[in-house]
């Protein structure tokens, strides 16, 4: 009986082995590029801590300790998913929290284009405050006295840009949304309810409504088999803030 050298390589050891390597190929292939460069770092940061993030327009605060850099980029097969602004955001909270930072400035911010990258990429200074409560999300400013709330609508340049899609909140449609488009509207629903688009494929948030707060929803568009995928986010109200207030669309 012959013996065959290459056995062991056909063999299921062999392939789970591959399978396995295959696997871990794939789900890294679809996370973001991540680059630290820490040139001082102090005891890892309690994970209760919550970590501030200031602005692309706001100056680091005076006495701040800057730790490093940190970058976060498209590595060419990303998935939307996971480079949206929140996603990239968590990412760079991370990495401080690695290096015993407490707060992040944002020093750089590259939107998605249609043409180019579908991936939100930053770059972030990694700080030690000796204050960073300071820094941390604000509360919401309600307005009194109303029966509405405000609905703030966003979309950036991207993928998809020929693609609109009608937003809706449970049964009403409230807007169509472009490619490089925003829009505040005024609504008197309350309660809590789901706001949703749909192409081929559907997208939905559950959100309660209350009279005089804000809501601040950023729209995007994935790839898809035959036509692009909506992708709604409901953004925290200081990053949504900060977005939409600083975003010049084209459509509104």
């Amino acid at each position: 009986m012959k013996n065959n050298r290459f056995g062991c390589l056909c063999g299921k050891p062999f392939l789970a082995t591959v399978l396995v390597a295959c696997c871990a190929l794939v789900l890294t292939g679809c996370n973001p590029k991540i680059s630290t460069n820490i040139s001082k770092s102090y005891p890892t940061t309690a994970y209760d801590q919550q970590i501030a993030v200031i602005p692309l327009e706001q100056e680091i605060p005076a006495g701040a300790e800057v730790l490093g850099e940190v970058k976060i980029g498209d590595n060419g097969f990303t998935a939307t998913a996971n480079c949206t602004y929140s996603k990239v955001l968590e990412d760079a909270k991370l990495e401080a929290r690695k290096a015993g930072g407490n707060a992040i400035k944002i020093t750089e911010h590259k939107l998605p284009t249609a043409m180019g990258s579908s991936c939100h990429r930053i770059t972030a200074s990694i700080l030690h405050l000796e204050n960073p409560d300071a820094y941390l999300a604000k509360a919401e400013d309600v307005i009194a006295d109303v029966d509405y709330a405000i609905l703030n609508v966003y979309r950036f340049s991207g993928v998809g840009p020929a693609v609109s899609y009608d937003l809706h909140l449970g049964d009403e449609v409230v807007c169509r949304v472009k490619n490089n488009f925003k829009k505040s509207i005024q609504i008197k629903t309350t309660g809590a309810v789901t706001i949703w688009a749909k192409t081929e494929a559907k997208s939905e948030i559950p959100v309660t409504i209350e009279p005089g707060h804000t809501y601040y929803v950023r729209c995007s568009v994935t790839m898809g088999a035959f036509v692009g995928h909506p992708l709604l986010e409901l953004v925290d109200y200081q990053t949504g803030k900060s977005e939409f207030e600083t975003f010049n669309a084209k459509n509104q």
